[in-house]
């Protein structure tokens, strides 16, 4: 089975549609979401039904901070963009739409893998994997050898070695990338909905469960109509841009 691992859609649906095709094409037979599916994009609606739809058929869907933060049961505070979109996405919900988000839970496990948001250590708290020491400290949260999560919107591939030590890599997309038995692994796809390290491109993974091969894609998207939906929203201005330059 291909599984396609979206994370950090944040409304975007242009760049859901373009990754759901992709991994269509690709040969996924089944998906998962890691969270933020709303918050600083302009379709909220649109892509928490098409998420809905996809968990209806089997898919995994985790909750994010915006996600917790929409359906007001997050307290941590946000930037002030942030909790700008938050309020502007909670009045174009409907009132089950908000249920779908509050009801998600923080983490799954399924096959011998973790599904998160943010970590494994405390996933509601909301803390970033940002370097090797966070990367094992989540990795060894968990009995799963396999962990993918979101909230870092750049794609990073950690792995722990039998004696410990934790690596990064820097995935090449299109590279398919075999995740040794003899390791653990900490896999963040990247952002499909806002990516943040210099490529606007969409970005998602796709773990072949036969082979254990891990495999990111970087799938371009009609983001300048995306970034003309955020501005027509009233949205602030600097998450069109971010959308336009991937920062």
């Amino acid at each position: 089975m291909h599984i396609a691992i979206l994370t950090d859609v944040h409304a975007n649906l242009e760049a859901l549609n373009a990754c759901l095709a992709h991994a269509e094409r690709q040969g996924a037979g089944r998906f998962a979401f890691l969270g933020d599916h709303v918050g600083y994009g302009a379709d909220p609606a649109a892509v928490v039904d098409a998420i809905r739809e996809r968990v209806g058929q089997g898919a995994i869907a985790v909750a994010g901070n915006h996600d917790r933060a929409v359906a007001a049961s997050e307290r941590k505070p946000l930037g002030e963009d942030a909790r700008r979109v938050v309020e502007w996405t909670r009045g174009r919900l409907r009132p089950d739409q908000i249920a779908f988000l509050r009801d998600l839970p923080l983490t799954e496990q399924r096959d011998g893998r973790l599904y998160t948001h943010a970590n494994a250590w405390a996933p509601g708290q909301w803390e970033y994997v940002t370097g090797p020491i966070e990367a094992g400290r989540s990795i060894r949260a968990t009995s799963c050898r396999i962990t993918f999560c979101g909230h870092v919107h750049e794609p990073t591939l950690y792995h722990m070695t039998v004696g410990g030590r934790v690596l990064a890599f820097s995935p090449v997309a299109g590279m398919g990338i075999p995740l040794g038995s003899t390791r653990r692994w900490l896999a963040i796809p990247g952002s499909a909905g806002q990516p943040r390290d210099g490529n606007p491109a969409a970005c998602y993974a796709l773990f072949d469960d036969a082979r254990e091969v891990l495999t990111y894609f970087r799938v371009p998207y009609d983001h300048e109509t995306t970034a003309g939906k955020v501005r027509a929203a009233g949205l602030p201005e600097s998450l069109g841009v971010r959308l336009r330059i991937g920062f």
